[in-house]
């Protein structure tokens, strides 16, 4: 199934655990849904995956404030 995607390397059991965990709570699924599926009983180990999320979403929301202040930059208000 790998190859027929095009994928040419191996692909552990781990990563691809760890690849629908990080696509799952990028989608929205809760954090306590996520670490359940997984089989986990604490959220903790899910919660590093949470992270690459959250810092993903911070250089997102970095990216959109640098464009509004650029757009409103532009804007004269007349008085």
């Amino acid at each position: 199934m790998i190859k027929g995607c095009g994928i040419s390397k191996d692909i552990s059991f781990h990563s691809s655990r760890h690849g629908f965990a990080t696509l799952a709570l990028s989608k929205g699924v809760p954090i306590g849904s996520v670490s359940r599926v997984l089989g986990r009983t604490n959220i903790t180990t899910t919660q590093k995956y949470a992270k690459i999320i959250t810092e993903k979403i911070d250089k997102d929301l970095t990216m959109f404030g640098n464009r509004l202040n650029q757009s409103f930059s532009e804007i004269s208000i007349a008085m």
